[in-house]
């Protein structure tokens, strides 16, 4: 099964970004606890998806953010 792409380079580099603000505030101490769970799975998932260039909340929406 070929997922295909719907993330553009923007919206890849964004997420990124994001889950490294939450990896940065995870290891400084300023997040702990269920918000640190919580936003540690969505900074995971972001990663992922960021890498193979596919969201699956996008598909059944039609949204791509990549440009043809």
């Amino acid at each position: 099964m070929k997922l295909k792409k719907n993330m553009g380079t923007l919206d890849r580099t964004i997420r990124l970004v994001i889950a490294a603000i939450v990896a940065i505030l995870y290891f400084s101490g300023n997040l702990s606890g269920l918000a640190a769970i919580i936003l540690g799975i969505l900074a995971i998932i972001f990663v992922v998806t960021s890498f193979v260039s596919f969201c699956p909340l996008y598909l059944p929406f039609g949204i791509t953010t990549r440009k043809q």
